[in-house]
C-alpha cells in the first residue's frame, strides 16, 4: 500500500521540477470531472496544485477513485510533474505553470460535507467560523497569520538573547491583587476556601527577578483579565514581558525598539528609523485628544477655550463658566459633507459623553454657514478662520464639555472622518513613545485617586510638591508605545524602596493592613537590596493583528474566544459535577429561573 509520508509540499512545486516524480499528501479543494479526464486540486500548507487523472494514462480503478472524491477528502499521489500548456497556465496559482499527473493514489479518509468554506473568498459568519476553528484554521490566510506570529516570537526571542535576557516562566496559579481588571479565580482543593487567581500579568514577579539578581528578563507570557465583553480584547491573551535592572527609560527604548526594528525588517521588510519619536502624554492629549493617537493624518485638536470666551454662543459660554473648554478640529477640504454624515457624526460623538456637535463650514464661495448662525459674530469667524487655518472647502468642528469629554469626543471623531473619507494610508507604521502620563487619575466611581498606570510606578522627583495638593499634576516614569493608534506596549519605571511603595500604597487609599496582606512579600522583598529596576510588556495578539492586517485578534490566535468570552467549539464555559463542586468545598447559588 502507499505510504502517506510525502516528500514535497504541493505549494512548493515549480517549473524547474518538471519530470521529477513527486509524493504528495493533503486535502482536495475541490474537482472538475469531465468523464474520462479529471483534475483534482490537492492542498496542503504551502498552497495548491493541479493534479490530473487521466482515463488515457491511468488504470480504470484509479480514474474512478478520483470520480469518487470530493472536498475535504484527504488524499496521498505519487506523479510526475508536468508543465501545463502556455493557454493553459493559472497566473493566480502561485504553482499555475505546472500540474501533476497522478500515477497512484490512495484515500486516507473521507469527509462530510464542510459546515464551512475552506476558501479565503468564502464570506463566512465568524461565529460558525468559531464553532468549526479547525476547518477555519485550514484556510491558507488562517495559517498563513499564524505562521507570522510564529516568526514574530521567533524575532523577540532572538532579540533578546542576543542581548543577555534571560527566559524565566512565572507561575500560572498566583495571588489576588486589588487595582486593574477583574481576577479569574481557580479553587484550591487542598486548602479548602481560598483561591488562586489567573496573572494579570507577571509583573509582581518580574520584579523578584529583578530583586534575585537576574538583571535581564523576558517572558513570552500568558494573561488572564475577566473583563466585560470588548470587540478588541480576551480574557487570555499573550504578551511579551520585559524587565531590567540598574537602568532608566533610554535603556528600555532602545532594546524594545531593537526588538521591533527586527520584527519589522524580518516579517514586513520595513527599516524602522531609529530612534523612535516621542511625544508627552500632556502633547498627545492636547494635539490628539487621545493617549494613542493615530498620526497617519493630521486634523489636530485647537484649544480656542480663550480666544471665545463670551462668545455670545450660549453652548461655549457654558462650558467655559462651568470650567470647560471649547476645542476644534479644522476637516480640510471636507466641506462638501451632507447634511446626513454631519448629523450622523454628531451621533456619533455622543457616545462618548458629547452632547452635540457645533460645526463651521467655509464654502468654495467665501462664505461661513454653521449651525448656529445666529449667534457668529465677523470676530467669531476671524478667529476660527485665523486659529484654525481655515480655507474655502473646509468644516470646523467644535467640542464644549468638561476636558475629558472635548479630548475623547474630539479626538475620536478625527479617527471616524478620517476612516469614512479615506485619509488613512494603511501601508504607513507610524511607532512612537507616548510618556510622562499621569501617576495618578480620580476615579468618581470610587471616590478616590486610583494609579493611573499600576501601584508599582515610579515618580518624577520634582514632583514631590504636589504630594499634597493637586495629585493629577504628578507625573510617572510611564511610557506606551503607539503604532496607528493603537497601544502596542506599556511599562515604567518602578518603585525600588520599600518606603515609597508604601507612600504610593498609601496614596492610593490602601491601609497598612491592606497593602501588606496583599503585598506584603514584596514589601519584605525590597528590605533586601532592591535594584533600581524597569520594565515594559507588549501585546503579541495586538502586533500580528496588525502585522497581517487583520481586522480582529481573534484571526490571529488559533483559538481565540468569542466576544461573549465563551468559546464556541469546546462550549466553554461549562457546568461540572456536583461531586466536583463537593471536592472543592464549593456550592453555586444561581437565582431560580423564570417559571
Amino acid at each position: 500500500m502507499l505510504s502517506h509520508k510525502r516528500d514535497h509540499y504541493c505549494g512548493l512545486l515549480n517549473r524547474e521540477m518538471a519530470g521529477q516524480t513527486v509524493h504528495l499528501s493533503g486535502w482536495v479543494q475541490r474537482t472538475r470531472d469531465l468523464g474520462g479526464l479529471v483534475f483534482v486540486w490537492l492542498r496542503d500548507r504551502e498552497g495548491l496544485v493541479q493534479l490530473v487523472f487521466d482515463g488515457n494514462d491511468c488504470s480504470p480503478e484509479l480514474l474512478s477513485l478520483a470520480q469518487s472524491l470530493r472536498s475535504e477528502y484527504v488524499l496521498t499521489v505519487v506523479g510526475e510533474v508536468r508543465l501545463r500548456d502556455e493557454s493553459a497556465v493559472n497566473r493566480e496559482l502561485k504553482t499555475g505553470e505546472i500540474e501533476v499527473v497522478v500515477r497512484e493514489a490512495v484515500l486516507l479518509n473521507k469527509s462530510e460535507t464542510p459546515p464551512i468554506y475552506i476558501d479565503d473568498k468564502a464570506d463566512e459568519n465568524e461565529l460558525v467560523r468559531l464553532k468549526y476553528r479547525y476547518l477555519d484554521l485550514r484556510r491558507p490566510s488562517m495559517q498563513e497569520k499564524l505562521r507570522v506570529r510564529s516568526r514574530v516570537v521567533n524575532c523577540i526571542r532572538t532579540a533578546l538573547d542576543e542581548q543577555g535576557f534571560t527566559e524565566v516562566e512565572t507561575p500560572i496559579l498566583s495571588k489576588s491583587t486589588p487595582e486593574g481588571a477583574r481576577d479569574f479565580l481557580v479553587p484550591s482543593r487542598l486548602h479548602p476556601g481560598t483561591f488562586y487567581a489567573l496573572p494579570q500579568s507577571p509583573q509582581i514577579y518580574k520584579q523578584l527577578l529583578m530583586l534575585a539578581g537576574f538583571d535581564k528578563y523576558y517572558q513570552i507570557a500568558r494573561c488572564f483579565r475577566d473583563e466585560d465583553n470588548r470587540a478588541d480584547r480576551q480574557p487570555e491573551f499573550t504578551q511579551c514581558d520585559i524587565e531590567m535592572s540598574f537602568i532608566d527609560e533610554e535603556d528600555i527604548y532602545a532594546v524594545v525598539e531593537g526588538v521591533f526594528a527586527r520584527i519589522f525588517k524580518e516579517v514586513k521588510g520595513v527599516e524602522l528609523q531609529l530612534p523612535l519619536p516621542r511625544m508627552t502624554w500632556d502633547y498627545a492629549m492636547e494635539n490628539y485628544g487621545s493617549d494613542k493617537p493615530d498620526t497617519r493624518f493630521e486634523m489636530r485638536l485647537k484649544n480656542l477655550t480663550d480666544k471665545l470666551a463670551n462668545s455670545g454662543f450660549v453652548v461655549f459660554d457654558n462650558a467655559i463658566a462651568e470650567g470647560g473648554r471649547v476645542e476644534a478640529i479644522n476637516a480640510k477640504g471636507l466641506a462638501s459633507m451632507t447634511r446626513k454624515e454631519i448629523d450622523s457624526l454628531a451621533e456619533f460623538v455622543k457616545t462618548y459623553r458629547a452632547k452635540g456637535l457645533p460645526y463651521m463650514i467655509f464654502t468654495a464661495d467665501g462664505n461661513v454657514k454653521s449651525s448656529f448662525n445666529k449667534f457668529m459674530t465677523p470676530e467669531m469667524i476671524e478667529i476660527v478662520r485665523t486659529e484654525m487655518n481655515a480655507e474655502p472647502g473646509d468644516i470646523v468642528f467644535f467640542g464644549a464639555d468638561k476636558k475629558a469629554v472635548v479630548w475623547q469626543s474630539l479626538g475620536a471623531l478625527r479617527c471616524e472622518i478620517a476612516k469614512r473619507k479615506g485619509l488613512i494610508d494603511e501601508g504607513k507604521y507610524n511607532l512612537f513613545w507616548v510618556t510622562e502620563f499621569p501617576l495618578f487619575e480620580y476615579s468618581e466611581e470610587e471616590q478616590r485617586y486610583v494609579a493611573a498606570h499600576h501601584p508599582f510606578t515610579s515618580w518624577y522627583e520634582e514632583d514631590n510638591c504636589h504630594m499634597d495638593g493637586d495629585k493629577e499634576k504628578i507625573r510617572s516614569r510611564a511610557y506606551d508605545l503607539v503604532m496607528n493608534g493603537i497601544e502596542l506596549a506599556s511599562g515604567s519605571i518602578r518603585i525600588h524602596r520599600a518606603d515609597l511603595q508604601a507612600q504610593m500604597f498609601e496614596m492610593i487609599g490602601l491601609s497598612d493592613e491592606e497593602a501588606h496582606h496583599r503585598f506584603g512579600f514584596l514589601l519584605d522583598a525590597f528590605k533586601y537590596g532592591a535594584p533600581p529596576h524597569g520594565g515594559l510588556a507588549f501585546g503579541v495578539d495586538r502586533l500580528v493583528m496588525l502585522l497581517t492586517g487583520s481586522d480582529s485578534l481573534r484571526d490571529v490566535i488559533a483559538f481565540p474566544k468569542a466576544t461573549s468570552a465563551n468559546c464556541l467549539m469546546m462550549e466553554t464555559p461549562a457546568d461540572v459535577r456536583p461531586d466536583q463542586l463537593e471536592t472543592l468545598k464549593i456550592k453555586v447559588d444561581l437565582p431560580a429561573e423564570n417559571s
